[in-house]
């Protein structure tokens, strides 16, 4: 279905045109994604990418590397904040270690990974199995807001301290230490290619959802993006195939500097602004009402002819 049959669906419905505001939008932009007025049930699924990082060493985290193995026990058990929300958004948690207890390369000092080692993660993500018409992109890993950092400096241009925040909870002086170790590694590595930044910069989390991404928008599902990390990755992904830009849906806007540059790369405007910075495919989760919400009453509102009212727009 098209983006301008979508909108004549709903400007026939019974309300003043355009007054339901971003959640008409919303249901435009699902329906063009889709290809379906009404693609229901939503089948959504959060896609938990976990990974360690060498970076990590660099002391740009609050908290020790292993946490991130601690999280997965987490994840299994149903206790983290992704898992109580998804539960409550009735959407499932898929959670995939791929790289955990074996850190990256530190990027302050050479590449995270090599080009065919990124390659394989991008397919591996491209051919990840899903029962799901909306994919939400979530993350785990201690030092992947930094390594999302540099990502974003690179594929944006931009100065460091454009792009870095408080990550996980950062004092001033550790802010300007992941400042010093971006500028660092956007010194001693120098690719230009998607995917040669995407090995020299990158993580192995966000190298798979990157192909998540690009697979899903080729199965007509919306990709939905959470926070900094998992919409880099979504960067990456509209880098190396520029038509999976067009699934994709913001779900919220973090307070990290560099979330913001990247959804305006993205040419995306999110649902939700909260102050969220967990990461995890929370504020994905928080977002899936608005989803279906928005899908209903595309779907299910009756129409002026169908419920006898006038329309005064004719």
């Amino acid at each position: 279905m098209s983006a301008d049959a979508a909108r004549r669906a709903l400007d026939a419905k019974t309300k003043p045109r355009g007054s339901l505001g971003r959640l008409e939008e919303l249901a435009v932009r699902i329906a063009a994604i889709t290809g379906e007025l009404d693609p229901r049930p939503l089948r959504p699924v959060i896609v938990v990418a976990a990974a360690d990082h060498g970076v990590a060493a660099e002391g740009v985290s609050a908290y020790p590397q292993e946490v991130t193995r601690q999280m997965l026990a987490n994840f299994a058990g149903g206790g983290a904040a992704v898992s109580v929300l998804a539960r409550e958004a009735g959407a499932r948690v898929d959670v995939v270690d791929v790289g955990v207890g074996r850190p990256t390369g530190n990027i302050a000092v050479g590449p995270a990974m090599a080009r065919g080692e990124a390659e394989a993660l991008v397919e591996r993500g491209l051919r990840h199995e899903f029962d799901a018409n909306v994919v939400a992109l979530g993350e785990m890993g201690i030092g992947n807001t930094t390594v999302a950092s540099a990502l974003a400096a690179r594929l944006l241009e931009a100065e460091p301290e454009a792009v870095c925040g408080r990550g996980t909870g950062l004092d001033d002086e550790g802010v300007a230490r992941k400042v010093d170790v971006v500028r660092r590694a956007l010194a001693v590595n120098d690719g230009s290619e998607p995917i040669d930044v995407l090995a020299e910069l990158g993580g192995r989390e966000l190298a798979f959802l990157a192909g998540v991404a690009i697979g899903a928008s080729r199965r007509n599902a919306v990709v939905l993006l959470d926070g900094f990390i998992s919409s880099t990755a979504a960067l990456v992904a509209a880098r190396l195939e520029p038509s999976a830009q067009a699934a994709m849906i913001a779900a919220h806007r973090s307070p990290e500097p560099g979330h913001a540059l990247v959804l305006a790369a993205l040419g995306l405007e999110p649902l939700l602004d909260l102050g969220l910075r967990l990461g995890e495919g929370s504020g994905a989760a928080l977002a899936l009402p608005l989803l279906k919400a928005a899908v209903a009453i595309l779907a299910d509102m009756a129409t002026f002819e169908s419920a006898g009212v006038t329309d005064a727009g004719r």
